[in-house]
């Protein structure tokens, strides 16, 4: 099975001031993206999760990146390394979507450690995108670092969020 993925980010912004003869404009446009072909190396994915998923008010959830996702084939996907991860929280939320290390056995070499958490807030995005020439990614680690932890920031609602994983098996 082959894959072909591309991640990219964009943003463009037009500062202006209104002078007395003239407007005075500073535009900016910035775009990164990877375009990633079939393998494990640098500029290389084998593998994607992507899902719709609802956690009930104050529910979490550890994804397990190795060995228990099942990609949208039906093959269970094993992550070693992360090349491209995509948060995106439902703008019908209510309460925010925290991501991050799991207590135990967390991914954590994208966020720097167990406790250290970002909140996605409704509408939001969050997105993680390697290098093109980076061959190692954000390393998983199958039993001791492989559970990318999901939660919900409160006890008043249920949140959505959708999740997109691209990376390589070894």
């Amino acid at each position: 099975m082959a894959l072909t993925s591309a991640l990219s980010v964009s943003a463009s912004a037009t500062l202006s001031s209104a002078l007395d003869l003239t407007t005075a404009e500073a535009p900016l446009a910035l775009r990164r993206a990877v375009a990633l072909t079939s393998g494990t190396g640098a500029g290389q994915a084998d593998l994607v999760f992507s899902d719709r998923r609802t956690l009930a008010a104050s529910a979490s959830e550890d994804l397990d990146l190795a060995g228990v996702l099942t990609d949208a084939l039906g093959a269970t996907v094993s992550f070693a390394r992360i090349k491209g991860l995509i948060i995106s929280a439902a703008a019908a939320n209510t309460n925010n979507v925290i991501v991050g290390g799991a207590s135990s056995n967390g991914f954590v070499s994208w966020v720097g450690g167990a406790t250290h958490t970002v909140t996605v807030r409704p509408g939001a995005t969050l997105a993680l995108i390697a290098g093109q020439a980076d061959a190692t990614g954000y390393a998983v680690t199958a039993g001791t670092g492989d559970l990318l932890h999901i939660a919900n920031s409160a006890g008043s609602t249920s949140v959505t969020y959708d999740v997109v994983l691209i990376g390589a098996s070894a």
